[in-house]
């Protein structure tokens, strides 16, 4: 987790916040934000891209583990396992 001080996170909030209004989505929009944002903003080099890539990694990591896995589980007790 991304676990960054705090007076940094309002900045940041503020990306995340203006992301909402102009109505991003994970259907296309989010993918085309952050491909153009590493294209327009990361120094090209093997390191720098594998950086990039490795963050966008962390992050679905992140996503799975915080959030998928207890909506997972949570539907494993409202609709049973389906290996029983």
């Amino acid at each position: 987790m991304p676990y960054i001080k705090q007076e940094k996170r309002s900045g940041l909030d503020e990306v995340v916040n203006l992301m909402s209004e102009k109505g991003i989505k994970a259907d296309g929009d989010l993918n085309y934000v952050l491909f153009a944002y590493c294209l327009r903003n990361t120094e090209p080099s093997y390191n720098n891209y594998k950086n990039y890539i490795a963050e966008l990694n962390e992050c679905s990591e992140e996503i799975r583990r915080r959030i998928l896995a207890p909506y997972e589980n949570k539907k494993i007790r409202e609709n049973g396992d389906v290996s029983r």
